[in-house]
């Protein structure tokens, strides 16, 4: 019972909703949010006072249930707020690190679902994790609300996910972490694969 009188106590009064919302460091945010930036319970009240922002143009609807302050949210900040948990990770992680040349406009999330969804001009490609893979931190950064993969560990989900792949540039990656983020897979094939990289980086290496 104290908790819900503490809850009213930092209720916005009438006309604060919106500010409460512009303050809040978050460029997306999803009805739940506002539902604890307000401490308002009703779907419908919360549901009606956001559509009325949309109308008004105060507030932009980006994806049923997902608003933003403008057109210049974070593109990554939404990416991983669809599906929780999920992190970027894959050719997003690995192109901007150097370790991929080839530039892929689709932002990559790891998920629990493997779908492709466009929002505005943004495509997003969900691949599928095991749970245990996808719920395991190492080596998942968070900075500015946006979990984003380390290069070692998008380095290791690409592999998990795919047999085959070249990686065009290996000098970037820390292989120590590697090894270290490597036991969270619980993956035969892909220790076997690892190590060949490895190998091959540190041939590589001598000839240079």
């Amino acid at each position: 019972k104290v908790t819900s009188s503490h809850k009213m106590d930092k209720k916005p009064v009438k006309g604060e909703y919106l500010e409460v919302l512009l303050r809040s460091s978050k460029t997306v945010f999803s009805t739940k949010d506002a539902a604890l930036l307000w401490g308002e319970e009703k779907e419908q009240t919360i549901s009606a006072r956001l559509n009325k922002y949309v109308k008004a143009g105060k507030l932009q609807r980006v994806r049923r249930g997902f608003y933003a302050k403008d057109k210049d949210y974070s593109r990554f900040e939404l990416a991983t707020r669809i599906y929780t948990p999920s992190y970027v990770s894959f050719e997003t992680v690995l192109t901007r690190e150097g370790v991929n040349f080839q530039y892929y406009g689709n932002i990559f999330v790891a998920s629990y679902v493997s779908r492709e969804i466009q929002i505005d001009d943004q495509k997003i490609t969900f691949i599928r994790m095991k749970d245990y893979v996808l719920s395991n931190t190492a080596g998942i950064e968070h900075k500015d609300g946006i979990a984003m993969a380390t290069k070692e560990r998008a380095f290791l989900d690409r592999i998990y996910i795919s047999k085959d792949y070249y990686f065009d540039n290996m000098r970037p990656l820390n292989w120590d972490k590697i090894f270290e983020i490597l036991p969270i897979y619980h993956n035969k094939r892909m220790e076997k694969k690892v190590k060949e990289h490895f190998k091959n980086y540190k041939k590589l290496m001598e000839t240079k």
